[in-house]
């Protein structure tokens, strides 16, 4: 039970923290893991109590705790958790709870292509000016594409039939 403890343990370590080698846990992904996994429950564990416990459980001037304090951090709260049963099956318990669990993503912005939206973003469906601002992949070309550049080439600038004078008076 320990060793799915310690994969939960590692996944919550890392979340949001690309620095993190999964060693160790803050605070922040503490509370996270203790209220996805369903430690918290807001009436008998609340997020108090579980920033009481994780201040107890590491160094005195740590911000983290090791996967050894973080045993010791459940053994108390599956204490408080569970209070009917003995402390080797509330720690149980609480393992049960954590078994497979991710962190969730709940509130993360995605992106939309809902109705009017789809039109919008799709650039193969530009027109006018617009549809000068990006190349055929729908990449866009930066300033190039803002800006208007002016073709200073020929005898009238900008004149798209460049070069066929001489062309069509040869026949």
């Amino acid at each position: 039970m320990a060793s799915e403890a310690g994969k939960t343990f590692q996944r919550f370590a890392v979340f949001g923290e690309s620095s993190s080698s999964g060693t160790e846990m803050n605070n922040k992904n503490f509370s996270k893991l203790c209220k996805d996994c369903g430690i918290m429950d807001g009436k008998i564990v609340t997020s108090t109590d579980v920033d009481i416990v994780f201040s107890k459980v590491k160094a005195k001037n740590a911000r983290t705790i090791t996967f050894q304090q973080f045993q010791e951090a459940m053994k108390e709260l599956g204490q408080k958790r569970f209070k009917d049963k003995k402390p080797d099956e509330a720690l149980e318990n609480i393992y049960k709870l954590m078994e497979g669990k991710d962190p969730a993503t709940t509130g993360v912005t995605k992106a939309t292509t809902v109705g009017g939206v789809s039109q919008l973003t799709d650039t193969s469906k530009y027109t006018g000016t617009h549809k000068e601002r990006f190349d055929e992949s729908g990449k866009g070309k930066g300033i190039a594409g803002r800006e208007e550049m002016t073709d200073k080439s020929g005898y009238v600038s900008g004149y798209k039939g460049a070069g066929t004078y001489d062309k069509k008076s040869s026949k």
